[in-house]
């Protein structure tokens, strides 16, 4: 009888000695959550301790849906820089969207590369894309406002209405991966580098094996950042970037990490001091409650490139004074294809099925050129024919010396190609007519066309650029990573 007292007091005390380790964890986490919240917040108000008790208290009772949202999708706009101190410590040289669809609990991210080419919005300034945040800190009230430029200029690209935004630099980087316990990694190939960027201008050598990786903070930030050894360059640096996204999201929703009250308190340290975010605490619960719904292990990965003929993107150059500098810029007229990807991400097929539609119509395409630009139609022919696949494109020359200066894409067989048509008209762009004029029936008679393309004086400008190659590209980013070393170094 008194052995059974004594086992019951024995259990009483442990589940008394549980009871209170649990509360002094929670009360660890809500303090290290409102402290996280008052320092990475770009709102100028401050929670106080007790607003983010109330928070948490209605974890469970609130709707993920109170996020923002378009539709149900939640976009994120993830940013990595240099942070300060370091050689272009704001350009961001990370530019993924990261969608959450809450009716399907997809996950999708999409890179943009940093040196694609863009107009800001409001403005009279082109620049590279990974600029335009720091253009937002020089030219901002306030920290808040800093990121609206590149918030516009991304919709512009996508068309997508960003929600919430979070810019992280190295160092917070490799202290999140540290903090977790680093991450596992598959190398798709080993990647050597005897050039990588290492501290005061200096170089260090990279050598990682292919296969399984565990990485550090160190090795992984490396592993994210290399692109000389890669044959595909920035975009592939892309793709390990999003790896990288992953393996951490495991790692940081691993119960090894979640009840390690080490683990969680460097976490939240690496956190507050080298990210700034528009989530406010209570936010970050609703996308705490939401990730335990989304299908975290079939992300969908996505990235805008200049690789190959299916790539979105084309390389080009412009001049900043007597140099020149490599640019990447849409391989068509106008950013509709990277935001048909956009806006499909969740389901590439349909763009799949909209190009076998186009490949089956198999239709006939007459360019004349009526811009006044002799070099026009060659590119426009290029583009339709290796880019977008059409097989039988054709130049027809018309005598007339009278400029059109909108270009029109005519329709001859009364809608039956209509997939072909539209792809033509949203890539170039152009107006759509279904009545071809009669001068141009008369030219075009012989070759008896489905489609009849004029080019007209309104897309000289949008295909002004040149168009370099990829090894160019390749080329001048080398160099000139290699010169900013020499004169740092001197």
């Amino acid at each position: 009888m008194q052995t059974k007292k004594i086992l019951i007091k024995i259990i009483l005390w442990l589940i008394i000695l549980i009871l209170l380790g649990a509360i002094a964890y929670g009360a660890f986490f809500l303090y290290k959550l409102n402290s996280l919240n008052n320092k990475i917040s770009v709102s100028q108000k401050s929670e106080n301790i007790l607003d983010t008790i109330a928070s948490v208290a209605q974890i469970g009772k609130k709707n993920p849906l109170d996020l923002k949202n378009t539709d149900g999708r939640i976009n994120v706009l993830l940013l990595g820089v240099a942070g300060k101190g370091k050689p272009g410590q704001n350009l961001t040289d990370t530019i993924m969207i990261a969608s959450l669809n809450r009716k399907t609990n997809q996950v999708a991210l999409l890179s943009l590369p940093r040196d694609l080419f863009v107009s800001v919005p409001d403005s009279n300034w082109q620049t590279k894309i990974n600029a335009v945040y720091q253009f937002g800190l020089n030219n901002a009230k306030s920290e808040s406002e800093a990121i609206n430029p590149l918030l516009s200029t991304i919709k512009n690209i996508t068309t997508l209405d960003i929600h919430y935004y979070a810019v992280l630099n190295f160092d917070g980087f490799t202290k999140v991966i540290d903090a977790v316990g680093g991450v596992n990694i598959t190398n798709a190939r080993d990647l050597f580098d005897a050039r990588y960027p290492g501290p005061n201008y200096s170089y260090e050598t990279f050598d990682l094996k292919k296969g399984f990786q565990h990485l550090n903070g160190d090795l992984a930030l490396k592993y994210a950042r290399e692109r000389h050894d890669d044959p595909e360059g920035d975009f592939g640096r892309a793709k390990r970037q999003q790896e990288i996204i992953q393996a951490t999201k495991n790692k940081v929703f691993s119960t090894g990490t979640l009840f390690n009250i080490v683990s969680i308190n460097n976490l939240f340290n690496a956190l507050g001091d080298n990210v700034k975010t528009n989530i406010t605490s209570r936010e970050l619960e609703s996308f705490f409650e939401l990730s335990t719904k989304l299908d975290t292990n079939n992300i969908i990965n996505s990235t805008v490139d200049a690789w190959n003929k299916d790539s979105l993107l084309k390389v080009s150059h412009v001049f900043y004074g007597d140099t020149p500098a490599f640019i990447l810029i849409p391989r068509v007229g106008n950013y509709s294809e990277i935001q048909d990807l956009a806006q499909n991400i969740f389901d590439l097929n349909i763009l799949k099925r909209r190009r076998d539609e186009i490949a089956n119509e198999n239709a006939s395409v007459a360019l004349i050129n009526k811009s006044g630009d002799n070099s026009i139609v060659s590119k426009i022919q290029k583009l339709l024919s290796e880019n977008l696949v059409y097989k039988n494109v054709s130049v027809i020359n018309d005598p007339g010396k009278d400029l059109e200066p909108v270009t029109n894409v005519y329709d001859s067989n009364s809608g039956v190609k209509p997939f072909t048509l539209d792809e033509i008209a949203t890539r170039l762009p152009a107006k759509v007519s279904y009545s071809v004029p009669d001068k141009y029936t008369r030219i075009t008679a012989q070759k008896s066309p489905d489609i009849v393309v004029v080019i007209g004086k309104d897309l000289i400008d949008k295909y002004a650029m040149p168009e370099d190659s990829i090894d160019d590209f390749k080329k001048a980013q080398d160099d000139q990573d290699y010169l900013k070393m020499q004169d740092k170094s001197n």
